[in-house]
């Protein structure tokens, strides 16, 4: 196996993203989402090429994920949403699992996907984050599938050796 580098890759084109938007915290979310659906154009992500589905809040979103993972017709995911604190435990619950399902989906399924789920103490923290965080989402989308694609053709061309 010869040593390199490989180079970040932020080209978007040819690229199929799948993105899972909760509407809990809708404000919030419109701000994430508005901010990543400009920076995948940005990155050259057609329109034709993202599937951009809701859901009710952030405990659905690992569901939602997981389904568009079985579909193979995705190159990367996208999650969004906002969980705020409130006065309760839930939040802990919500941040929490919302995050190991996540996580989970994409280990299992073998997808790259970007966590764009806000967790912060108050809605002015939320807002002060959506846009760098949803614009972050896209970045890490498509460099992770072109990382994950890179890959595949390497080990694709080992076996082949």
């Amino acid at each position: 196996m010869t040593v390199g580098i490989y180079e970040t890759n932020l080209d978007g084109a040819d690229l199929r993203i799948g993105i899972v938007q909760a509407r809990f915290n809708e404000d919030v979310c419109h701000g994430l989402i508005s901010a990543c659906l400009a920076e995948l154009k940005h990155l050259g992500v057609a329109d034709e090429d993202i599937l951009h589905v809701t859901v009710p809040g952030a405990l659905e979103i690992p569901l939602a994920l997981q389904k568009m993972a079985e579909t193979m017709q995705f190159d990367a995911l996208i999650a969004i949403g906002a969980v705020i604190r409130g006065e309760t435990y839930h939040f802990e619950l919500v941040s929490n699992e919302s995050g190991a399902g996540i996580t989970r989906v994409g280990l299992d399924a073998g997808i790259p996907i970007a966590n764009a789920v806000l967790t912060t103490e108050n809605d002015e923290q939320a807002e002060a984050r959506m846009e760098e965080k949803g614009t972050d989402a896209a970045r890490v989308a498509v460099e992770m599938a072109n990382l994950a694609i890179a890959l595949e053709e390497l080990a694709e061309a080992t076996s082949e050796e």
